[in-house]
C-alpha cells in the first residue's frame, strides 16, 4: 500500500515537472524576448524602475542613512500553456515581468537611535517610507535609546529588521556581534535582457567596503509586483 502511495506521488510529481518544461510554456523563447523587448514592456520597465529609485532616494535624502550600493533584478518569465495540476494562475498570461530594487546605506552603529529616528520621522510625512512612529517603531526607538526592553522579548537577539506594505529593512545587528547575521553581499547574477536584467551600482561596490567606511550596514529592499503583464488573450495588464 505504501508503495502504491509512494508511486502515485512520484506520478503527479512527473507531471508537475512536465508541465512545467520549455515545449509546455505558452510562448516560445523567441516570441517571448519579443514580448519583453516591445515598446510597452520597455515603458514599463522604465515606470517600474524610476518609481523604486525614488523610493531608494528618498531614504538617502530624508534620512541618517548614506547610500551606497544599489542592485537592480529584472526578470520576466512565460506563462504555461496549460495547469493540470497545482494551479496558480500560470496559465492565464504569456509573460510577465517584475522586478526587485535593493539598496545598501552606511550608518553609524554608535548613533543608532539617531539613525531610526531620521527613518521614522521621515516615514511620518513622506508615504514612500513606510516606516513610522506607530507602535512598533516607537519600541524599537526606545530599545535604541536605553528607554525600553528589546522589542524581540527578553534574551531575544539583536533587533535587525522591520517590515511593511511597501518594503523591507535588515541591518546589521550592533549589540550581539553577531557576524552570521551581518548583511550580505548582494548576489552576482547574469544578464540575458530582455529577460533577465541585472544590475550592480557601482560595479565594483560591496557591502564590506560600505560597512567599513561607515561602521554598520542597511539593505533596504523593494518590489515592484507584476509591472507588466501580457494575457493569452493579447491583453496588457
Amino acid at each position: 500500500m505504501k508503495n502504491k502511495a509512494k508511486g502515485g506521488v512520484a506520478v503527479l510529481l512527473l507531471l508537475a515537472l512536465t508541465a512545467c518544461s520549455s515545449g509546455d510554456r505558452a510562448v516560445s523563447p523567441k516570441e517571448a524576448r519579443t514580448l519583453a523587448g516591445s515598446p510597452p514592456a520597455v515603458e514599463a520597465r522604465q515606470q517600474a524602475e524610476q518609481k523604486l529609485r525614488k523610493v531608494v532616494q528618498a531614504y538617502a535624502d530624508h534620512t541618517r542613512l548614506s547610500l551606497g550600493l544599489v542592485a537592480v533584478q529584472d526578470t520576466c518569465q512565460t506563462g504555461l500553456r496549460k495547469q493540470a495540476f497545482f494551479q496558480d494562475g500560470s496559465d492565464s498570461y504569456k509573460i510577465k515581468c517584475s522586478m526587485r530594487v535593493t539598496a545598501y546605506y552606511g550608518a553609524n552603529p554608535h548613533r543608532m537611535g539617531d539613525v531610526i529616528d531620521s527613518i521614522l520621522t521621515a516615514g511620518d510625512s513622506d508615504p514612500q517610507i513606510p516606516f513610522t512612529h506607530d507602535d512598533t517603531g516607537k519600541r524599537l526607538l526606545a530599545y535604541y535609546r536605553d528607554e525600553g526592553a528589546n522589542p524581540n522579548g527578553p534574551g531575544a537577539l539583536d533587533p535587525s529588521e522591520i517590515f511593511a506594505w511597501g518594503g523591507m529593512l535588515t541591518w546589521d545587528p550592533v549589540r550581539d556581534h553577531n557576524p552570521k547575521r551581518l548583511v550580505d553581499e548582494p548576489l552576482i547574477l547574469k544578464s540575458d535582457p530582455p529577460l533577465q536584467r541585472f544590475l550592480r551600482e557601482p560595479v565594483s561596490g560591496t557591502v564590506s567596503a560600505l560597512r567599513k567606511e561607515h561602521g554598520m550596514v542597511f539593505r533596504l529592499e523593494l518590489g515592484s509586483g507584476d509591472y507588466y503583464k501580457v494575457l493569452k488573450s493579447g491583453r496588457n495588464s
